[in-house]
């Protein structure tokens, strides 16, 4: 007797829809070998047996023959809940990139005879990229005569660097680019640990946000208490 699962007869249906073929393992009557090394529920090693046997097992234990390695002379096969191991591995991956940190490089241009108003605005937003975990690409911008005066804009990047090193590092030293000069600052603090931080001010905030509407139900009660006693 072959035991099919409802996972295959899924997969079947999809097949025969003209569905795209799945990169998912041979399950059950989808392995077409006559024996297999097999590997019980637990992880413990049963041995080789012949296919059917394996099948057999499965419809015994209420289990899918899940086949882990193909490749293998004869193939590994697992006995396991399929749609769980499916579920499970779905819920990981979504976590994993959930929590995946992606570089980012933000850029911040700048005149080499910017205003302090300008500057400490300019200044900010940097600030703000480096906590978030971003880099950022610091660009000096010269026109015209400027352009004769390219110490200007190094003791500017200078400068904002001094100003951010709490935050940042120079990971990549001031450099002349034609018109422009480029200097990029990284960040200290990496992106994942600047996510955790920003979620668990988040939570800190929206707890806060609820103990102060707990504290004004309860004063409005108090007040009404004591108007109803008067």
């Amino acid at each position: 007797m072959i035991y099919t699962s409802a996972a295959v007869r899924q997969t079947s249906a999809r097949r025969n829809r003209g569905g795209p073929i799945s990169a998912e393992p041979r399950i059950n009557d989808r392995i077409r070998v006559p024996e297999v090394r097999l590997v019980g529920p637990s992880g413990e090693q049963v041995g080789i047996v012949p296919l059917a046997k394996a099948l057999e097992l499965a419809q015994e234990y209420d289990l899918d023959l899940v086949e882990v390695a193909a490749n293998a002379r004869p193939p590994v096969c697992k006995l396991m809940d399929y749609g769980k191991f499916k579920y499970e591995s779905a819920m990981k991956a979504r976590e994993a990139r959930k929590n995946q940190a992606h570089t980012v490089i933000k850029e911040m241009k700048l005149r080499p005879k910017i205003d302090p108003h300008d500057y400490d605005t300019k200044k900010g937003h940097v600030v703000r990229f480096l906590k978030q975990g971003d880099k950022v690409k610091i660009t000096i911008m010269f026109r015209g005569r400027e352009q004769s005066r390219p110490e200007l804009g190094f003791r500017l990047l200078q400068r904002l660097a001094e100003d951010v090193q709490d935050l940042g590092f120079v990971e990549s030293n001031p450099k002349q680019d034609g018109r422009n000069m480029i200097m990029v600052l990284g960040p200290h603090k990496k992106k994942t640990e600047a996510m955790a931080e920003a979620r668990e001010a988040q939570a800190a905030r929206k707890a806060e946000r609820q103990h102060q509407q707990e504290t004004e139900r309860q004063q409005e009660a108090e007040r009404q208490q004591g108007r109803a006693s008067a």
